[in-house]
């Protein structure tokens, strides 16, 4: 399990509040858009609405059943715990909680988007799909709701219509999308839930009540992510070849890679609750492997030291990305003095593509 951060930063008591750029006053100018940032998706609707289900349809009834049941329907609630100001959460503390409740909520906001979509367009064509995919909606949008919301107790927050309009949208065929989402929603269930028992064990680091909400809401995500896994189980063709090898071990090394270089950047966020970014970034990264492990073929060996090892010099390139960024140099200077940056995080990144993975397919069926 991930230790406790004996480092952990004590937060800055001044009154001075971080800048942020404002689209109008109170609302806040959305981070821009890199290649670590939530993406936006659209797929091929077509292509989706012809797929049989038939084969695990059971279980999609079932899962079915439980979205209509809508647990958590009384759940996302601001009780008076919120009713206080937060002017004391400060500094650079502040503004990495502003940033964790942007790029949360913008995340959420992609599912919902995509999400409403399916349903919409598969109403008429895959009824039980076109369902869930209506009720994820519905759950991912109150996420996004609620973390725009307490965005607003910081005196900022997202306009959603205009994220909506002003973000590029990734094309992925069916098949990605699936493998992308399940990895998403079950890396979230176990980012979330750890962090919930964390604080349960030491609640005077919880700074902010948004954390009191995990346990539940990390529930959701479990939900979403055993859609997923039962839709790719309707289709086998999408595990069961040396090709879905090959792009389950992409996805997986590039949901991994993304959050772990995302969080050891703003490692001072964790800290302020009193975590060691790596340590659980790496408990996280251990849990959704040994899960992703229930429906792909292989998994990452994120045991061997080289794993981390790679990681950690795209950790520096990134230090470095940041630095140039930051300088006064022209641009066309900036690009070259990346360049060697650039080509070494792509390295590592094939390195850690061809590290051999651990195959579990063999294991389908058996309890583990």
């Amino acid at each position: 399990m991930i230790q406790k951060n004996p480092f952990k930063q004590a937060m800055v008591n001044t009154l001075q509040k971080p800048e942020f750029e404002e689209l109008r006053p109170g609302i806040k100018v959305p981070a821009k858009e890199t290649i670590l940032t939530p993406r936006f998706y659209t797929t091929d609707f077509e292509a989706m609405a012809k797929m049989d289900i038939s084969v695990n349809e059971e279980e999609l009834q079932a899962i079915l059943e439980e979205f209509r049941t809508d647990y958590n329907r009384h759940h996302f609630i601001r009780r008076e715990e919120f009713a206080q100001t937060w002017d004391h959460i400060d500094g650079d503390t502040r503004r990495l909680f502003v940033e964790f409740l942007e790029r949360s909520c913008t995340a959420e906001f992609s599912g919902f988007l995509l999400y409403k979509e399916l349903g919409r367009r598969l109403k008429d064509k895959s009824p039980v799909l076109a369902e869930c995919f209506t009720l994820m909606s519905r759950d991912e949008a109150r996420h996004a709701g609620f973390l725009n919301k307490a965005l607003s107790d910081f005196n900022m927050s997202l306009d959603l219509g205009f994220l909506t309009k002003s973000r590029s949208y990734t094309f992925f065929q069916p098949k990605f999308i699936f493998y992308a989402t399940y990895l998403s929603e079950k890396i979230g269930y176990w980012r979330y839930i750890t962090i919930y028992r964390h604080l349960e064990q030491h609640p005077e680091d919880r700074i902010y009540p948004i954390f009191n909400f995990f346990e539940n809401w990390c529930q959701d995500e479990n939900r979403h992510g055993d859609f997923f896994d039962a839709i790719m189980k309707a289709t086998p063709d999408i595990l069961n070849d040396w090709k879905a090898r090959l792009w389950c071990r992409f996805f997986l090394l590039s949901v991994f890679a993304t959050m772990y270089l995302n969080d050891i950047q703003r490692s001072d966020f964790y800290a302020s609750i009193g975590l060691d970014a790596r340590d659980y970034d790496k408990y996280v990264i251990e849990k959704t492997n040994e899960t992703a492990g229930r429906v792909f073929p292989i998994v990452l060996d994120v045991d061997n030291p080289e794993f981390y090892d790679s990681l950690e010099v795209c950790v520096k390139n990134n230090e470095k990305l940041r630095e140039i960024d930051a300088s006064n140099s022209p641009t066309p200077v900036k690009f070259l003095r990346k360049l060697p940056a650039f080509i070494s995080n792509g390295v590592q990144f094939l390195k850690l593509y061809f590290m051999k993975p651990i195959r579990v397919d063999h294991l389908e069926g058996t309890v583990r």
